[in-house]
């Protein structure tokens, strides 16, 4: 197992972590790799980044679950109980497929840490191996 440290900062952002993952699944051979955010507020997507993807992927997050006064759960910065809510629908984790060391990812897919919590500027991202 890895444990990357990402800094995230202060405002929602999709950092790509495809470079660190290959990285580290580099002449593993085949089997499982597993990205996992340990954090309640944090999620990891596969998406196409670059292109605007990222930032629409924001732009679906703030739509969807807004940064207003409805959320139950009230600490930290307002609207703050929405990030409780992203990994019901941006999920902590994933896991890929790896054939001779490497992901296996389509053309224009990245895995990537969405982060909509500015209150954490820095995110853990553990990667695990699964020989197969």
């Amino acid at each position: 197992m890895t444990i990357l440290t990402v800094r995230t900062g202060s405002a929602p952002c999709v950092v790509d972590l495809t470079a660190e993952v290959a990285g580290f699944v580099r002449d593993l051979g085949d089997g499982l790799v597993n990205v996992f955010v340990p954090h309640a507020t944090a999620g990891v997507a596969i998406l196409e980044t670059g292109a605007g993807s990222d930032d629409d992927l924001l732009t679906a997050i703030d739509d969807l679950l807004p940064t207003d006064n409805r959320w139950r759960h009230r600490h930290g910065s307002p609207g703050h109980g929405r990030d409780h809510v992203l990994p019901a629908f941006i999920p902590p984790h994933a896991t890929l497929p790896v054939i001779g060391g490497r992901i296996a990812l389509g053309t224009w897919q990245s895995i990537c840490l969405v982060d909509p919590n500015g209150d954490n500027p820095t995110r853990q991202v553990r990667l695990s191996f699964v020989a197969g």
